[in-house]
C-alpha cells in the first residue's frame, strides 16, 4: 500500500509540475503579447523624446540627410543643432533616424514645453532669416514673418512674400 501511495504522490507531483510549466508558458506568451500591444502605441516623437541630448542622423523628406544634437522635441516637431546651425524639423517629414536609444518617453511624462505646437516654435523665429525646405524638395529663403494657424510667411530680400503651408514644410534652418 505504501508503494502505491508513493507512486500516486509521484504521479500527482508530476502532474502539478506539468500544470505549472503550462501556466508559466501561457503567462510568458501573454506577457509578450501585452508588450507587443503596448509598443504598438509608441510614437516616433516618444522615441525622439528619449533621445534628447543624443547625436542623431536623420533622413528628411525634401531635405536629405541632417545630423546633430537633438535639442528639443515637442508636438510634431524637433530641434536639431549642428554647430551654429539649427534645424526645426517636422517629425512627420522624418523618414529614418539613427542614434536614438531603444527606450521611449510617453507623452504623459513630457515637460509642459513639449506641448508647444509648430506655430509656437515658428513664432519664436519671427523676424529671423530662415531657409524653408519643402517636402517636394523645393526651398525658400527669407525672413520668417507672420505665422497663421496652418502656414508661415517667408519674406525674401526684395521678393514677393511666399506663404508656405505647414503640411508642405519639412524643415526650416535658422
Amino acid at each position: 500500500m505504501e508503494d502505491d501511495d508513493r507512486g500516486l504522490a509521484a504521479l500527482l507531483d508530476d502532474l502539478e509540475q506539468q500544470a505549472q510549466g503550462a501556466w508559466a508558458a501561457d503567462r510568458g506568451l501573454e506577457v509578450a503579447e501585452r508588450a507587443r500591444a503596448e509598443y504598438a502605441r509608441v510614437g516616433l516623437a516618444a522615441r525622439f523624446m528619449a533621445g534628447l541630448g543624443a547625436r542623431v542622423a536623420l533622413q528628411v523628406t525634401g531635405v536629405g540627410a541632417l545630423g546633430g544634437e537633438l535639442v528639443r522635441v515637442a508636438d510634431g516637431w524637433l530641434l536639431l543643432a549642428e554647430g551654429s546651425a539649427e534645424w526645426l524639423v517636422l517629425i512627420d517629414a522624418v523618414e529614418t533616424a539613427r542614434g536614438l536609444p531603444a527606450r521611449a518617453v510617453p507623452p504623459e511624462a513630457w515637460p509642459v514645453t513639449a506641448r508647444l505646437a509648430l506655430g509656437s516654435a515658428l513664432r519664436a523665429m519671427a523676424g529671423e532669416r530662415g531657409l524653408a525646405r519643402l517636402r517636394s524638395g523645393g526651398q525658400h529663403e527669407g525672413r520668417v514673418g507672420r505665422i497663421g494657424a496652418d502656414f508661415v510667411e517667408l519674406h525674401p530680400d526684395g521678393g514677393t512674400t511666399v506663404v508656405v503651408a505647414f503640411t508642405a514644410l519639412a524643415a526650416i534652418r535658422r
